[in-house]
């Protein structure tokens, strides 16, 4: 990805035009071409629907036979009919954006039937499937961050169809209140239901346990159960140290507590929330090829966005220093920045079965620890309730994820947004850590911007210096001229990269 200084030709997906919508929708992609009239010099995301906005409060003609060029029909109370129809309401409304966020729209549907919450999911950022197959369908729009929904012209005639099908009134919804006409019929909670049941972060009834109503459980990752060596051992140990432990496949770390219900209405399936701690065992030689390959700082950028606040980084020895890979001056320099500047706290056990008891110590406190308490939980990606933390407080209520809102949300290889694929992509650069990255991306959130910005920038020595004072990690350093030259070097340069 090289660019000349000084807004030379690039790809039609990064034009200024485009900048606002990152390099996966932009209209250029989907082959679309805008309106010259529309295109704002600050790369307003308004330059998309404003192609269509002259027809806001125009009825467009309709034509019940034809169900646009695909033939897609939405089936009634479906939600992608919901979706439609109150885009299309906020779309005619005069006092309207013309768009919607994700927890207005659910919030909208919510108001036609009192038996549906308005807490779908608000706080996820993926589109549920029905809003997939209409971004699909590219019969919906999706700009900015976060995520701002909208209808293009063929959204806006099918929807328009859809509303003069179920026989309701047009003329009179630009002149009415922001709600939709009354005689609009009230949709059914299935199709709210529709809109977020495989979305991960689903707004789940609360659970809670209480004191006496849970018992604390070790997961174990079946990582650690397979394979030659002396993995098997480790079970053995806590089996002979009387740990009450599971084996499943864990998505992040190594060791994970459960709270887990004593008395589940379905025994096959106990609820059971995560507790506030999480390990990961790494033995010397398996530390040295990580940090060869690039797994060491990967693992603790995923650990730090799992979700729980205390991480801890058990490093077992095996065999002997001097027969591994890398000196063991370069593991020490490794294993105190993970506690010094990663915030991890390390623990660095003799072999095997001091891990085990290890593991059986932190158990037995944990137990001590949340006993008495009652647990609630709460929706993956939300921030820990005002009046409760994470560990337990003198309320004391204690707000934790369930197990499958967390092991759901620390799959690896789940889909990506455009900002996250911008942060790995920063962090294949030498000198690039998690941090680092993240405060590169929270300036510039696509590569559309940065390369914006550098179009804006009069000279290559401005280009050079353009990330130079962003500010990074928890005692907000610079990033540095050093790190700036060569970010700019990548994204700017035609020449071979030294």
């Amino acid at each position: 990805m090289r660019r000349p200084a000084g807004g030379a030709a690039r790809a039609s997906c990064f034009k200024r035009h485009c900048a606002p919508f990152g390099a996966t929708r932009c209209p250029c992609a989907a082959g679309r071409k805008l309106r010259s009239s529309s295109t704002s010099e600050t790369g307003s995301a308004e330059c998309w629907t404003s192609d269509y906005s002259s027809t806001k409060h125009r009825v467009v003609p309709a034509q019940p036979q034809a169900r646009g060029s695909s033939g897609y029909w939405p089936a009634r109370n479906s939600g992608a009919r919901v979706v439609l129809l109150q885009l299309y309401w906020e779309h005619l409304d005069p006092d309207g954006h013309s768009f919607l966020t994700k927890e207005e729209l659910l919030q909208r549907c919510a108001q036609k039937d009192p038996r549906v919450s308005t807490e779908i999911a608000p706080l996820s950022s993926r589109p549920w499937p029905a809003l997939r197959s209409l971004l699909h369908r590219n019969l919906v729009l999706r700009t900015h961050q976060p995520a701002r929904y909208s209808l293009t012209p063929e959204g806006l005639e099918l929807a328009q169809k859809l509303a003069e099908s179920e026989g309701l009134s047009l003329l009179n919804v630009g002149t009415g209140p922001k709600e939709p006409p009354e005689q609009e019929p009230a949709l059914p909670g299935a199709a709210l239901a529709e809109l977020g049941a495989s979305e991960v972060g689903v707004q789940q009834p609360l659970l809670e346990l209480g004191p006496a109503e849970y018992k604390v459980v070790l997961c174990v990752d079946t990582g650690e159960t397979r394979g030659v060596g002396h993995r098997p051992e480790l079970l053995r140990e806590l089996q002979r140290l009387h740990v009450n432990y599971v084996v499943r496949k864990l998505h992040i770390g190594d060791f994970v507590w459960v709270a887990q219900e004593t008395r589940p209405k379905d025994t096959a399936r106990p609820a059971e929330l995560v507790l506030d701690y999480i390990v990961e065992r790494k033995r010397l030689d398996d530390l040295c090829s990580s940090i060869i390959d690039g797994r060491f700082r990967e693992q603790k950028f995923r650990l730090k966005r799992c979700g729980l606040g205390h991480r801890v980084y058990l490093v077992e020895d095996h065999g002997s220093v001097h027969n591994l890979s890398l000196p063991e001056s370069t593991l020490l320099q490794a294993v105190t920045n993970t506690q010094v500047i990663d915030g991890f706290f390390v623990k660095r056990t003799a072999d095997l079965k001091e891990s085990a008891a290890y593991l059986a110590l932190l158990t037995r406190g944990l137990e001590r620890l949340y006993q008495d308490h009652t647990l609630c939980s709460r929706p993956w990606g939300t921030p820990v309730y005002p009046e409760s933390g994470t560990r337990p407080s003198p309320n004391p209520l204690c707000s934790l994820f369930t197990f499958g809102d967390f092991n759901s949300g620390a799959i690896k290889n789940k889909a990506q947004s455009v900002r996250e694929v911008f942060a790995r992509q920063l962090m294949q650069v030498g000198g690039v850590s998690g941090e680092k990255a993240a405060a590169v991306v929270d300036r510039y959130s696509t590569p559309a911007s940065l390369l914006a910005a550098y179009d804006a920038c009069a000279t290559p020595k401005e280009q050079e210096m353009l990330l130079s004072t962003i500010k990074c990690g928890r005692l907000q350093r610079n990033l540095g001229p050093a790190l700036s030259r060569t970010l700019s070097q990548l994204y700017c340069s035609y020449a071979p990269l030294t």
